[in-house]
């Protein structure tokens, strides 16, 4: 028997987005709006930057808050549970249907480089369940030039999901997806971080005066400041959900010393890197028995969660 390895860096506590960084009532002017987005940007970008042994796991549970918004505005009703279901317990390379291929889509954004081609654009169209449309082949291009301008970064990316909604009216889920990938570009992350999809059916995109009308991409003015505060409200839900992260990790590193099962080392890794690890999870080093005895034991030290609520086919995670 053998000792895991110990979190591969250091757990650093994630920075509060300060009070003043959020407003607390209705943002009628754009340049206000942007403030607000520049503030919490900020402290976003300083937790990105100090790289958490956590990261990986915190960007594919926000790829998950992300699709399960995509998904109802695709007309679903999958919830988060019910897309973690459809990933993780499908066959081994199978098909996790079209709510889970949708997660499939910010699954892969959260976890590749911020960069896009043609091939990438197709695969995640597919992904969408869109349709491939002519114009779709220019968006890496159109994509560039906007990263290249001296564009700010949420404007750059509102400027770009107005883009793609511009070539298809019908692939919003693609422009929100862009939107995200262009704002790493511009922050020059190695990653990006699945935000706007999350804040599509917020109030920040629900026009004034009471009603129910919501503010789609292309809609310039009311769009680029609605893009500002919702990029500030999504930066500052993600820095609240990294400090639940660094707390459980921290909680984690420290029954890392009393885990001697052979095999404990690769699980670590994989509930640092992903959302969700299977209960009956099998490596080279490690049985599917020798998996479940090894999820007991660190449920009983509180360093893991079941996320299922079943009691069999059981996901764990941080």
């Amino acid at each position: 028997m053998i000792r895991a390895d110990p979190l591969p860096t250091a757990v650093p506590l994630p920075l509060r987005v300060p009070a003043w960084a959020l407003p607390g009532g209705p943002v009628e002017h754009e340049t206000d709006a942007a403030f607000y987005a520049g503030a919490v940007l900020n402290s976003l970008d300083n937790l990105v930057r100090s790289e958490p042994a956590w990261a990986g796991a915190w960007r594919q549970r926000l790829a998950l808050k992300c699709a399960a918004a995509a998904v109802r505005l695709a007309g679903r009703s999958e919830d988060e549970a019910a897309l973690r279901d459809a990933w993780y317990l499908r066959p081994a390379d199978g098909d996790p249907g079209p709510a889970g291929s949708i997660l499939a889509a910010w699954r892969q954004l959260a976890s590749r480089p911020p960069a896009i081609d043609v091939a990438r654009l197709a695969e995640v169209v597919d992904q969408l369940g869109l349709r491939w449309d002519d114009g779709f082949a220019d968006l890496p291009g159109a994509i560039d030039d906007v990263v290249r301008s001296d564009r700010p970064a949420p404007f750059a990316a509102a400027a770009v999901a107005s883009q793609v909604v511009a070539l298809s009216p019908g692939a919003e889920l693609l422009a929100w997806w862009c939107g995200d990938l262009v704002l790493a570009q511009k922050l020059r992350w190695r990653r990006p971080v699945p935000m706007l999809m999350t804040q599509a059916f917020a109030a920040t995109f629900r026009t004034g005066g009471g009603r129910a009308k919501r503010i789609r991409p292309g809609e310039q003015k009311e769009f680029e400041r609605a893009v500002c505060l919702a990029l500030a409200q999504g930066a500052a839900d993600a820095c609240g959900l990294a400090g639940e992260l660094s707390r459980r990790a921290e909680r984690l590193a420290t029954v890392i010393p009393k885990l001697r099962a052979k095999g404990a080392g690769d699980v670590i890794k994989k509930l640092l890197e992903d959302d969700a690890v299977p209960g009956s999870l099998t490596t080279k080093a490690l049985s599917r028995f020798g998996a479940r005895r090894l999820f007991e034991r660190l449920q009983t030290f509180e360093a893991v969660r079941e996320l299922s609520g079943r009691s069999s086919f059981r996901l764990f995670g941080l």
